[in-house]
């Protein structure tokens, strides 16, 4: 590595300005500390990352026809309204399944007063306070089979805006308890056609707002209850429960262990933690899980699933862990372990002929991968950026031998990397991104039972999988298919709840092949020496890879528009429109919001006439929730600000751009995940190095092709942290659940 040139003489007025004022964040309450704000950290929380915008789509015309309707629909409005079409089917399935949530006979006080709950309410009852008798052991539970029904390629209009006059009560209650009257429009939204009654009767309900904390949903409940309002009320506890799960859930938590939960509620003044909990559990807004915890050296086992008697169970019953999640994560989680395991035992053992053949024809780690799904319904394929050209390699081999195989992506830029190692248009219809393929916009389409046509499904950049977007692939997958995951699991988890792949690579119910293809050059050195826990001095004769030292905040913005706009394009012949910023978090005085400004300032300055921005702006589109295309703003009208997102026209109307648009020169790691730069650009000011973690840098630092430049200024912390700060824990329950259903590989 080497140190930046001189700079040319010439200087910019490129001060970072004030950025917008962000909530603090704070770490999840899985973590035995404060929960996290609303919409303040993403599912990353420690590195300091603002949580991904939450779009709603915007409603089709459907009054000229189901053909110019379906024409007008945006790629957000399909994926919205079929994610609304699968939770619909899980939930379904839920409803169907029999018996009470499994739970063992070896808890007892509290935790088992709250799994006596959960019963009662399974069964239409109040629970009583206190419950003395052990429970008797559930019946083991089957995977079974999931319930498909025919499901349009076109996805349904998303719901529209709450009704005026609705907004407009809702506005005098807030305005009556000294809330923002802007705040009318989303909880209208958040609690419906009731939310002005709704709201009085219960102030706690306005926590169901993103963005608002406990302390400002008690100073509205004071406002309007007087002398009613009081800490230990109940619906303070419940509100406060469900709000803290949803932070949970913002940091990647699909569900929490009971005690993380009640301390965290006493953090909030809860004075009743477990009383909040069972009143929660008791009205359906939580549900409460008991998994098995096998002990070291110990064979595995499975709490409440023997069919023995209740004298064994005692025998055999290992130590458990009591967890409570919101019921739309753990039906994901749930459903997602169920549709795995149909996966695994659905797809014949026997590898055929053509199989070895194509086996036979590669070589390596790609030879491994192919003999592996030629006998297996599931396998995981680990590797970087060079070892996309085995699943690639996977894919030509598939479809010489007649099988429907699909290719599918994070994002339209990684659809092009694969589509360079097939040597092919990425515009094929076997080259997807998975929320084309999930919306129908993108690949095969589905069959009568709404099942994906296909033989063999192949998902790259896996590790950015939520529990809820893998459950909807999985379940979509016809019985036989073969399901390939594939991914680097250095970089950072996704940004919804949950940890997929890293799961199924602890789970180890399935092949695993690591590639044996390194990432070439000296970024290809020193991304994996970050990898596995060492910064490496490594030689870049071509100045591949050069340090900006630099002293504050302000200097890194200087130095950073100085690079983009000057440095880079001169010494490397890469225009600036190619070149990526990626810095910790969104605020600070080296954050996005600062660092978009003065880049705009200097690349393409403008009075940002529609929402603050101007024709030929870079962009950041996040069309659904933890998931970001870069673009460029064309034009605005009175239909509203007109982008160009990865070729495709995108209009996003005017009360809408502030949600779902960021100017895009410089992002987040979450939001350039998935995509890559000839040039990238890491900001690294002082004040970030508590935001720093080894996946962080690992993922900033290979987000460049040809070149990386590194904006220093934070000295030993650096290196520190891809030592020592490895990828925060997040709770799941899908290690536990596939154990159960799915017998381990060998």
């Amino acid at each position: 590595m080497s140190t930046e040139p001189e700079p040319p003489s010439t200087t910019e007025n490129t001060g970072p300005g004030t950025p917008d004022d962000a909530p603090p964040a704070e770490a999840s309450p899985g973590t035995g500390s404060a929960a996290a704000t609303a919409g303040g950290p993403t599912s990353e929380a420690a590195t300091g990352e603002s949580a991904p915008e939450s779009p709603a789509a915007d409603a089709a015309d459907t009054e000229s026809g189901a053909d110019e309707a379906a024409r007008k629909l945006s790629e957000a409005e399909a994926e919205l309204a079929a994610q609304k079409l699968e939770r619909q089917r899980i939930e379904r399935r839920k409803a169907e399944k029999q018996g009470p949530i499994p739970a063992g006979t070896k808890l007892s006080g509290k935790a088992a007063d709250l799994l006596a709950a959960v019963r009662a309410v399974e069964g239409g009852e109040k629970p009583a306070a206190t419950v003395f008798a052990d429970p008797q052991p559930a019946p083991r539970r089957v995977a079974a089979e999931p319930v498909r029904r025919p499901q349009p390629v076109a996805a349904e209009p998303a719901a529209t805006a709450p009704a005026p006059d609705t907004v407009e009560a809702v506005r005098r209650v807030l305005t009556g308890g000294g809330a923002p009257e802007t705040l009318a429009p989303q909880v209208a939204a958040a609690l419906g056609e009731g939310a002005a009654p709704a709201l009085g009767e219960d102030p706690w309900q306005l926590l169901r707002v993103p963005g608002v904390r406990p302390e400002q949903a008690d100073g509205f409940a004071r406002a309007l209850l007087g002398a009613e309002c009081a800490p230990d009320d109940e619906r303070r506890g419940r509100a406060v429960t469900v709000w803290l799960l949803e932070q949970a859930a913002l940091a990647g938590h699909t569900a929490l262990e009971l005690p993380a939960l009640t301390a965290a509620l006493g953090r909030q003044g809860v004075p009743d933690a477990d009383a909040a909990v069972q009143s929660t559990l008791a009205e359906g807004e939580a549900l409460a899980f008991q998994d098995a915890v096998d002990e070291p050296g110990a064979a595995p086992v499975r709490a409440a699933e023997s069919e023995e008697s209740e004298e064994d169970d005692e025998e055999e019953t290992g130590p458990v862990r009591v967890l409570v999640g919101l019921e739309r994560y753990a039906l994901a989680e749930e459903s997602l372990a169920d549709g795995l395991a149909r996966v695994v035992n659905s797809v014949a053992k026997e590898a055929s002929t053509a199989w070895e053949s194509a086996a036979a024809s590669a070589s390596g780690s790609t030879a491994e991968l192919i003999r592996a799904v030629a006998g297996h319904g599931l396998v995981l394929h680990t590797g970087g950026e060079a070892a996309r050209a085995e699943p690639a390699a996977l894919l030509t081999a598939a479809r010489s031998l007649g099988l429907r195989a699909v290719a599918a992506c994070h994002t339209p830029d990684g659809r092009r990397r694969l589509a360079a190692h097939l040597n092919t248009d990425e515009g094929d219809g076997f080259l997807v991104t998975v929320p084309g393929l999930l919306s129908g916009t993108e690949g095969p389409g589905r069959d009568a039972e709404g099942a994906f046509a296909l033989d063999l499904l192949i998902v790259l950049d896996a590790p950015q999988l939520d529990v809820e977007t893998a459950a909807m692939l999985v379940e979509s997958l016809p019985d036989g298919a073969r399901l390939v995951l594939g991914g680097d699991p250095a970089m950072l988890w996704s940004a919804g709840p949950g940890r997929v792949f890293a799961d199924l690579l602890a789970a180890r119910v399935c092949p695993q092949v690591a590639s044996r293809t390194p990432d070439p050059g000296p970024l290809g050195e020193l991304v994996s020496g970050v990898g596995i826990g060492e910064l490496n001095q490594v030689e870049a004769p071509g100045k591949e890879i050069v340090i900006v030292p630099v002293r504050d905040a302000g200097e890194a913005v200087h130095r950073t528009v100085q690079l983009v706009a000057d440095s880079v394009p001169r010494a490397f012949g890469i225009p600036a429109e190619q070149t990526v910023v990626v810095t910790p978090g969104h605020g600070g005085a080296a954050g996005t919001r600062a660092l978009n400004a003065a880049l705009k300032e200097r690349l393409n300055p403008g009075p940002g006439r529609f929402g603050g921005f101007d024709p030929g702006d870079r962009i950041a589109y996040s069309p659904a929730p933890g998931r970001t295309v870069a673009g460029q703003v064309v034009t605005a009208d009175a239909e509203g600000l007109h982008l160009s997102c990865a070729g495709t026209a995108v209009v996003v109307p005017k009360e809408r751009v502030e949600q779902f648009v960021r100017h895009g020169w410089a992002l987040t790691a979450h939001q350039a995940v998935g995509s890559r730069w000839p040039a990238a650009v890491v900001v690294l000011p002082g004040d970030a190095a508590q935001a720093l973690s080894r996946p962080w840098v690992y993922t900033a630092f290979s987000r460049a092709e040809r070149h990386l430049s590194v904006v220093h200024g934070v000295e030993q912390a650096l290196a520190g942290a891809v030592a020592e700060v490895t990828a925060k824990p997040r709770t799941t329950r899908l290690p536990v659940l596939l154990r159960t259903q799915v017998p381990a590989a060998g």
